[in-house]
């Protein structure tokens, strides 16, 4: 990762463009999820963004460490209360090194597509390894690519529409490479925003995993076990170091 898109007044508007994903419904149950498997151990948490797993995986007793590109959404993670318990790095988080060892590390929210290369993605998985104690655990949630609802030819797929704001996603099937456009009215004005990405198979990470030494150890549909099936959207996957 070259930059960070999330800066300035992305960054200072983060939280609030995203306030279904600080729903007491989203956050919990990964929560409760990422407590068992720090199984009473330190957590990583690449890409910690404003703290909204961290702070409470940090308040439910478990020792977090973030790493993150951006240090304006580093300020407003430090801006609430109870931050001063989780220490961030500023730095790439496929290749930033931490001191330390930990039995969880893990990456949510679509996160590992903002690494635009395979390469990149290859390195989170090694950087996640190489800082796993033996028998810890990388979980990563993100979707699945969602190439059934795109007809042949076409390269624009909505993701929502209302008055207020316009998502879509541009993409190359060819090189699993998409933009994520966004458009929204604040204010009273018109904002925009794009990222680049690179959308991931379950099946891909699975290799990634393996090349990093691990195994997969468990896979859901979502953040309450749900069996994941080939109607499901996203996937919680679980990877092993071994013991």
């Amino acid at each position: 990762m070259a930059d960070s898109r999330f800066v300035g007044q992305i960054a200072e508007q983060y939280d609030a463009d995203s306030e279904d994903m600080f729903d007491p419904a989203a956050i919990d149950p990964a929560v409760d999820v990422l407590k068992a498997l720090a199984w009473g151990g330190r957590a990583l948490e690449f890409a910690v963004g404003t703290g909204r797993i961290a702070l409470p995986l940090s308040q439910r007793g478990v020792e977090v460490h973030g790493v993150n590109l951006s240090a304006d959404m580093v300020a407003q993670l430090r801006a609430k209360p109870g931050s001063e318990g989780i220490a961030v790095t500023i730095g790439d988080f496929a290749t930033t090194v931490v001191d330390g060892r930990f039995s969880l590390v893990y990456l949510v929210y679509n996160t590992i597509e903002n690494l635009t290369t395979q390469d990149e993605q290859v390195d989170c998985f090694r950087n996640a390894a190489r800082h796993l104690e033996p028998g810890g655990v990388f979980v990563i949630e993100v979707e699945v690519p969602q190439l059934q609802r795109l007809p042949p030819g076409e390269t624009v797929r909505v993701f929502t529409s209302s008055p207020t704001r316009l998502g879509f996603d541009e993409l190359d099937i060819a090189t699993q490479a998409g933009v994520s456009h966004h458009h929204w009215i604040a204010y009273g004005r018109r904002e925009t925003f794009s990222m680049p990405y690179r959308y991931v198979w379950p099946s891909e990470l699975d290799l990634m995993a393996r090349l990093a030494g691990l195994s997969l150890r468990e896979r859901w549909g979502d953040w309450q076990r749900a069996p994941f099936t080939s109607k499901s959207t996203r996937h919680i996957s679980v990877w092993e170091k071994p013991a």
